[in-house]
């Protein structure tokens, strides 16, 4: 019979293996992390799509006018101006629409909305828009938008969604002349 040698593992052969799964691991966090990033991006762009349907329905209820709303300041003394989450309050049924999944600066907690309103439309004829008396095209006009970057994981050119007049959801703003 034969006398067979067990090997077993050295110190230096078992802390290289570990080195090498954490250098692994350190490689795929990322990658892990812009993922779910990714996913929040998509359930914040769903709830800009529900905004936009609330904004139609409050404007086809108010003889195409568009509503008056203002942020609430995220510092400073409140203002008592109708906000968002209380205008919209009826035709988005629930506020919880107005909760960015990626604001962990809890900005909807102290304001009542993750996302901001474009108040330089207030009170206009959603046909014919103007922005600063200037006649854009309803693609170039954002009405909702987040109020911080919340998506900065996935890019600076990614990191705030935009509901725009038209009804399109971008990550990206479009400034007039561009693109």
């Amino acid at each position: 019979m034969r006398d067979h040698q067990h090997r077993a593992f050295t110190l230096v052969e078992m802390l290289v293996t570990i080195a090498m799964i954490a250098i692994l691991a350190s490689l795929l966090m990322p990658a892990l992390g812009r993922g779910k990033e990714s996913g929040r991006v998509a359930a914040c762009q769903g709830n800009l799509h529900q905004i936009g349907v609330a904004l139609q329905l409050y404007v086809d209820d108010n003889k195409n006018i568009m509503p008056t709303m203002y942020d609430r300041p995220l510092s400073g003394a409140p203002t008592n101006l109708p906000a968002m989450n209380v205008v919209l309050a009826g035709p988005l049924g629930s506020t919880q629409v107005l909760r960015c999944p990626s604001d962990n600066q809890r900005i909807f907690e102290r304001t009542g909305s993750s996302y901001s309103w474009n108040n330089l439309v207030n009170g206009q004829n959603a046909d014919h828009l103007q922005v600063m008396n200037l006649k854009l095209a309803m693609t170039k006009i954002p009405l909702v938008f987040d109020k911080q970057g919340f998506h900065a994981v996935l890019g600076s050119r990614h990191a705030v969604n935009y509901l725009y007049a038209d009804g399109h959801i971008k990550n990206l703003l479009i400034m007039a002349g561009t693109q």
